[in-house]
C-alpha cells in the first residue's frame, strides 16, 4: 500500500486535480501544486490550507508553471523536491486539453500542439523525474490518460493517439521501475463533467462528477494498480469496443 503523504500535482487546478488535491489536504498531507494560471493556482493553494488546517503554509505548497513547456520541467522538479523534501511518496500528471478534431483535420500546427500539450510533454516530465523514484526505490507516478487512447476513432483521434503514446510510455515505465519497487499506475477517465467536455450532452449514467474520479484515483494509487479505468465499467465498455474487427469499426461514425 503507497503512501500518500507527500504529493507532488502537476496540472493542479483541472477539475480532476482539483478534487483529488481536496480530498489528500482533508487527509493532512504535504502538497506541492503546479498551475499554469496564477489566480486559479492561489485561490486553490487557500482552499487547500482551509481544508488541511494549514494556516503556517507548512504543508500546502505551489508554483506557476506551463507544463506543456518542456523547458521548465526541471526547474518545477527542483523547487517540489525542495519544498517537500528528498522523500516524495507520489506524483499525479493530470494536464491536458480537449483539441477540435475538425481543426486539427485542417492543421498541421493544431495537430502537432494537442500531442505536444496531451502526450510528449508529460512524456518529457516522467523522463525526468524517473530516476529519482527509481534511486529511492519506493512510491508511486500516476498519470491521467483517458479510454480516447484505446482505439482510435474518427471524432477525436489527435487526441486519442496523445493519450495512447502515453499509456504506452507508461507501460514501458511500468515494466522498467517495477525491480526498483516504484508503482507507475495509468489512469483512464471516460466522461467527465469538467470544463474540459463542456458543449457536450453530459446526460446520461455514463457520465462521472470530478470528485468519484478522483477518489478512484487515490485508491488505484495508494494500491499500486497498473491501469485503472474510472468508473469502472468503462473497462468493460473499451474491451468490446477493442475487439471489433478493423474493417467494422472503420464503418462506424464515433
Amino acid at each position: 500500500m503507497n503512501r500518500l503523504q507527500r504529493v507532488v500535482i502537476f496540472g493542479a487546478t483541472s477539475a480532476i486535480a482539483t478534487a483529488v488535491a481536496r480530498e489528500l489536504a482533508g487527509r493532512g498531507a504535504h502538497l506541492f501544486c503546479v498551475a499554469r494560471d496564477a489566480e486559479r493556482l492561489d485561490d486553490l493553494l487557500a482552499d487547500l490550507r482551509v481544508r488541511g488546517d494549514d494556516r503556517d503554509a507548512r504543508r500546502i505548497h505551489g508554483a506557476l508553471a506551463d507544463l506543456a513547456d518542456v523547458d521548465t520541467h526541471a526547474a518545477i522538479w527542483e523547487q517540489a523536491s525542495e519544498a517537500l523534501g528528498s522523500n516524495i511518496d507520489a506524483v499525479l500528471l493530470a494536464w491536458g486539453n480537449l483539441p477540435d478534431q475538425a481543426t486539427c483535420d485542417q492543421s498541421v500546427e493544431a495537430t502537432l500542439d494537442a500531442l505536444r500539450v496531451n502526450g510528449t510533454s508529460a512524456i518529457a516530465l516522467l523522463a525526468r523525474i524517473a530516476p529519482d523514484f527509481e534511486a529511492r526505490g519506493h512510491g508511486v507516478i500516476a498519470a491521467i490518460g483517458s479510454v480516447a487512447g484505446d482505439r482510435g476513432r474518427q471524432s477525436n483521434y489527435t487526441y486519442g493517439t496523445a493519450k495512447g503514446m502515453l499509456a504506452t510510455y507508461l507501460q514501458g515505465l511500468r515494466n522498467r521501475l517495477f525491480f526498483s519497487g516504484v508503482d507507475v499506475v495509468t489512469l483512464k477517465p471516460g466522461f467527465v463533467r469538467t470544463p474540459m467536455t463542456e458543449g457536450f450532452n453530459r446526460t446520461g449514467a455514463l457520465w462521472a462528477e470530478p470528485e468519484r474520479i478522483a477518489h478512484g484515483i487515490l485508491r488505484a494509487m495508494q494500491r499500486g494498480r497498473d491501469v485503472a479505468y474510472l468508473p469502472w465499467f468503462w473497462l468493460g465498455i473499451m474491451t468490446i469496443i477493442r475487439l471489433i474487427p478493423e474493417y467494422l469499426f472503420k464503418r462506424l461514425k464515433l
